[in-house]
Parts: structure tokens; sequence; C-alpha cells
């Protein structure tokens, strides 16, 4: 049988590695140029960089398995109540699930039977699907999503880290800047081509709040700096 993909399907990885990436190059870099902003020495802005990266993809991974794996066991929770109901009233299940498929524009027959054949192959399979809205595409893979985090945080935030490294102090600032801004341009791009979203909105809205979150990181490192001298 032919399966068509569709491009929600990728939405499982594809929500935790843009994630990852992203909040990779915008936290690591938003550190290293408030930092710099502080004029503290090269060495101390690289401890930085990798002290926010080593924390920041545990930090991910950690966030990224909490919380799907409460969403995974919501979901298991939920189908073993379904199951429950099926064992103890599987002809008012089906008549639910005829009720849904006449609300979805089906009538009355047509929905009886395909309820009948739905339910004969799989019953909670088919109640899973269309009365609790859980498929094969949304359901929850807490590992995966740690893993996917981790991984693209530390890629994201490696970045600006490398261009802090090959910079040195004197350019750190405004090359971590441009470096971050320009990935993030490209990331946000890459990730609405993939998902099947609009371009520009995408790009624009990434740009602009990481823009935010490091002209706010740098203004807090020069007030720093100024106190202490």
């Amino acid at each position: 049988m032919h399966r068509e993909p569709h491009s929600i399907e990728k939405i499982g990885w594809l929500r935790a590695a843009v994630l990852g990436a992203n909040d990779g190059i915008v936290s690591t870099a938003s550190l290293l140029i408030g930092v710099a902003s502080a004029n503290a020495s090269h060495q101390s802005i690289l401890l930085t960089g990798v002290a926010g990266l080593v924390a920041g993809a545990m930090s991910m991974a950690t966030g990224e398995y909490v919380s799907v794996s409460s969403q995974s066991d919501t979901e298991k929770a939920a189908l073993a109540e379904e199951q429950k109901e099926l064992d103890a009233d599987y002809q008012g299940e089906f008549h639910e699930l005829t009720s849904i498929y006449m609300s979805r524009g089906l009538d009355p027959a047509l929905a009886r039977q395909v309820a009948k054949q739905l339910m004969s192959h799989d019953a909670l399979g088919a109640h899973a699907r269309d009365e609790l809205g859980i498929s094969e595409i949304t359901t929850a893979r807490p590992l995966q999503a740690a893993w996917t985090s981790a991984m693209s945080f530390s890629a994201g935030a490696f970045l600006p880290l490398l261009v802090a490294i090959l910079a040195g102090k004197e350019w750190a600032l405004p090359s971590i800047a441009i470096a971050a801004l320009f990935s993030l341009a490209v990331l946000g791009g890459v990730a609405a081509k993939a998902g099947g979203a609009p371009l520009l909105p995408a790009v624009v809205r990434v740009t602009f709040w990481s823009a935010l979150a490091m002209g706010l990181s740098s203004a807090v490192g020069a007030i720093f700096s100024t106190l202490a001298n």
C-alpha cells in the first residue's frame, strides 16, 4: 500500500531539534556577549561558553524528557481507561464512535459501518485515534525528544563558541552577534521549509527575538562593567 508522506509527520523530532538548536545559539551567544560586554578576559569568555554548552544541553535533555514523559504517562493512562470502557461496555463505545463519525459528516448507516469495521480490526486503536486524538504521529517519545534536544542544543551552542575562539577578545562581541543572527535566520528558514510553513515570518520572528535577547545580555554586561569600575 502506497503511503504519502506529509510534513506533519516530522513534527516530533523537528520541534525538538529546532528548539534545541535555536536555544543553543541564542543562550550561548547571549552569555558570551554579556560576558564580553563586561570586559572579561578571553579565557573567561570561552569558559562561559563551554559551561553554557554543557549545562544547556543537559537542561534541555532533562526538560524534554520530563515533559514528554508526562505526556506519555497521560496517554498510557487514557488508553488504559479506554480499554476498561471497551471491556465493560463495548456496545456503548460502538455507539460513541458512531456518533463521532456522524458529527464529521457521515450518514448514520455509513458511520455505523465504519465504526463496526474499525472496531473489529482494532477497537482501542480506533478510539485512541478518533476519540482521544492519539496517533502514531503524535505519540510521545521521551528518549527521542531528550536526545534530539541535547544534540541539537550542543550543535547550536558550538557555533557562537567557535566564533569566540577564532575571533579573539577584540572582535568577539560583534562577530558572535553577527554569526548568531545569521545562523538563526538560516535555521528559521530551514525549519519553515521542512515543516511546510511560510519562510519570511519564521526568519523575522527568530531573528527579532534573538537580537532582543542578545541586546539585553549586552546591556547587563555593560552595566555590570560600569558598576564594577
